[in-house]
C-alpha cells in the first residue's frame, strides 16, 4: 500500500512521536510510507526510517491562503496517488478534504484528544473510517457529533515496547543520574511530562508533603520542561515544594525517559482536571514493569487494571493520591509489561491500522 499521513507539524508531542514510529512499522513491512508536514525537528527520521516525508505549509490557520494550499496539497496528492490518505489534526483535515474531494482517495481520520465541539472540530468525524484512541474519546465523539458507529474504529497508542524493555536499559546512565540526584537507597516516586497547571503538579507536590512524614526514605521526582509561558507557575512549584518541606527534585526534560521509569518505584500521570486522550508515560511505565497511578478518568480507564497494574485516585485529591502512593509501594503488582505487550504495543497498533485500511480498500473497490 502506499499510505500518505498528514499531520501540520513534526517536532515534540505523542502525536508526532506516533507518526514517526508507525511510519518505521509500515516500511518494515513493505508498504510506501509518506508524511506530509510543515516540517519539524522529527522530519529527519523519517526519511532515515525508509519513509518520504513532504513539507508543504499544513499547519498554518491563516484563512487568506486555505485555498492555496488545498490545490498544493491536491497537486502532490495527483501526483502520489496514494491508497489511503490518514489525517491527524483538524487543520490537516480541512485541507485534505477539500483536496481529496475530486481524487476520492480512502480518507481516515485519528481523533487524538478531546478537541473543542465546534464545526471547525467536527471534520474529524468526517473520515470514512474514524479511529479514536480510547474509549473515553469515543464517548465524546458520539456525545458531541452525528457520527455513524458503524465506520468508528478502536485504535489505542502504540508502546514500543521492543525499546521500552527493562533488559535494555542504559546501566551507566541509571548510574550517574542516581548519583547526580542523590537518589542511593530510596523509593522515587516520578510524574513525567510537560510542567503546565493541567498536569496538577501542586497536588503532587502537596500529597508527596503527606506521604513522606511517614516515609522519610520516598523522594520526588519531576521530570519535564517549562516553556518560557510556564515559568512563573514552575517557580510557584518550587516555592511550594520548600514551604511543604518536600524532598523533590526538578530534573528538566530527560532524553532517556525509558531509564526514568526504570529507576522509578512508582510513576503517578495525569494529576489533573482535564482528562488524558490515552496517556502514553502510562503504557511506557508499565512496560518497564514500573506502577502507574492516575486520575479516575480519560484514556488511564483502558490502561490501568486497578490492583493489577496500578491504582486510580479523583482529580484535585492530594490526600487520596498520598493514601494511593503510601499503598502502591507496600504494593505486590502484577501483569505490568505483559498487560502492555499483550493489548497496546506498537505491533497491535500497526497492524490494527493495517487492517482498516485493507478493509476501506476492499469497500472502494466492491
Amino acid at each position: 500500500m502506499k499510505i500518505v499521513q498528514i499531520l501540520p507539524e513534526l517536532n515534540q508531542g505523542g502525536v508526532e512521536r506516533g507518526v514517526v514510529e508507525i511510519s518505521r512499522e509500515f516500511v518494515r513491512r513493505g508498504h510506501r510510507s509518506i508524511v506530509i508536514s510543515a516540517g519539524g525537528v522529527q522530519a529527519d527520521q523519517i526519511e532515515k526510517d525508509g519513509g518520504e516525508h513532504i513539507e508543504l505549509d499544513v499547519c498554518s490557520k491563516n484563512p487568506l491562503t486555505f485555498f492555496v494550499r488545498v490545490s498544493r496539497l491536491r497537486n502532490v496528492l495527483q501526483q502520489l496517488e496514494p491508497d489511503i490518505l490518514h489525517v491527524r489534526s483538524r487543520v490537516p483535515a480541512w485541507l485534505a478534504w477539500f483536496a481529496n474531494k475530486k481524487l476520492k482517495t480512502p480518507f481516515v481520520t485519528t481523533v487524538h484528544g478531546f478537541n473543542s465541539v465546534s464545526k471547525y472540530s467536527e471534520i474529524m468525524t468526517k473520515g470514512d473510517r474514524v479511529l479514536y484512541v480510547s474509549s473515553a474519546i469515543k464517548s465524546y465523539i458520539l456525545q458531541h457529533y452525528s457520527v455513524d458507529e458503524k465506520k468508528m474504529r478502536y485504535v489505542p497508542r502504540g508502546i514500543d515496547i521492543a525499546y521500552f524493555d527493562p533488559k535494555k536499559i542504559d546501566t551507566a546512565f541509571v548510574s550517574a543520574f542516581k548519583k547526580e540526584h542523590a537518589l542511593e537507597g530510596k523509593r522515587i516516586v516520578s510524574t513525567i511530562g510537560r510542567i503546565t497547571e493541567l498536569k496538577g503538579i501542586d497536588d503532587f507536590i502537596r500529597a508527596l508533603s503527606m506521604l513522606q512524614k511517614k516515609n522519610p526514605d520516598v523522594v520526588g521526582l519531576v521530570v519535564g520542561g517549562a516553556r518560557h509561558d510556564k515559568e512563573e507557575y514552575f517557580e510557584s512549584l518550587k516555592i511550594l515544594a520548600k514551604k511543604e518541606q518536600v524532598d523533590v527534585r526538578f530534573v528538566g526534560s530527560q532524553s532517556s525517559v525509558r531509564e526514568i521509569y526504570a529507576v522509578s518505584d512508582l510513576m503517578v500521570s495525569a494529576t489533573s482536571l482535564k482528562p488524558e486522550a490515552f496517556g502514553r508515560t502510562i503504557g511506557e511505565a508499565l512496560a518497564m514493569n514500573t506502577p502507574v497511578i492516575a486520575t479516575h478518568h480519560g484514556g488511564a480507564l483502558d490502561i490501568i487494571v486497578e490492583n493489577e497494574n496500578g491504582f486510580f485516585f479523583p482529580p484535585k485529591d492530594s490526600k487520596g493520591l498520598a493514601e494511593k502512593m503510601e499503598q502502591a509501594l507496600s504494593y505486590s503488582f502484577k501483569n505490568m509489561r505483559e498487560h502492555i505487550e499483550k493489548n497496546f504495543s506498537l505491533e497491535r497498533m500497526t497492524q490494527t491500522e493495517l487492517s482498516i485500511y485493507e478493509e476501506l480498500l476492499d469497500h472502494f473497490t466492491c
